[in-house]
């Protein structure tokens, strides 16, 4: 099965992938991912990547969808798989649309983790991080022991502002992706509030797994 896989910053999209791989025994598929690989294996895509990364830059549509083809082309992506943090606006979509039936390969499925803005941002603020140990807890959800409470620091992108940025350019550039593969019938949208085994379960039946 080959499924794109969407959702705003902190809908538990990493957890759910992770045991949608499990379910599906396919490559995961993401752009930090795929670019270090192919940066490292040198490929002539993977040579201009590094040029704009190197620089801090984004690097552009074409060369991503570019190192998308190479990496589904490869025996292990034969039977599915599931690709995360592309394509994230229309215009992308619908270069990697046209890349993908040029090659003959066609998406099954966009799985959409819907979580409502509010419960997004008390998740993320709520997020702190033991700086000795690298674990993260949640005031509400997993608080830190008392022993451990006096150190945990917030990262400074879990800030309200900071979350409710990056939802505003979710809402503008990846939430029209919703429209344009759901014309095609593609897209499964999926409640993605409850524990992560209630939307597990939700996941992988609107997926028909």
């Amino acid at each position: 099965m080959r499924v794109i896989f969407v959702g705003p910053p902190g809908a538990g999209k990493g957890t759910q992938a992770a045991r949608l791989l499990e379910r599906l025994g396919t490559p995961h598929i993401s752009t930090g991912d795929m670019f270090r690989a192919a940066v490292k294996a040198g490929t002539p895509l993977g040579q201009e990547a590094e040029r704009y990364m190197k620089l801090g830059q984004l690097v552009p549509d074409a060369v991503t969808i570019g190192l998308v083809r190479e990496r589904i082309a490869q025996p292990d992506c034969a039977g599915g798989f599931l690709l995360d943090g592309f394509p994230r606006t229309t215009p992308q979509a619908e270069a990697l649309e046209a890349a993908l039936q040029a090659d003959g390969v066609a998406i099954d499925a966009v799985a959409v983790l819907d979580v409502p803005d509010d419960l997004i941002v008390e998740r993320i603020t709520g997020r702190r991080t033991d700086p000795e140990t690298g674990r993260i807890y949640h005031l509400r959800f997993d608080p830190p022991p008392a022993d451990v409470a006096g150190r945990v620091v917030q990262r400074k992108d879990d800030t309200e502002e900071a979350c409710r940025t990056r939802l505003a350019l979710y809402h503008e550039q990846t939430a029209p992706l919703v429209p344009f593969y759901g014309d095609s019938g593609r897209m499964k949208r999926v409640d993605g509030v409850g524990t992560p085994d209630e939307v597990t379960a939700r996941l992988l039946a609107t997926l028909g797994l």
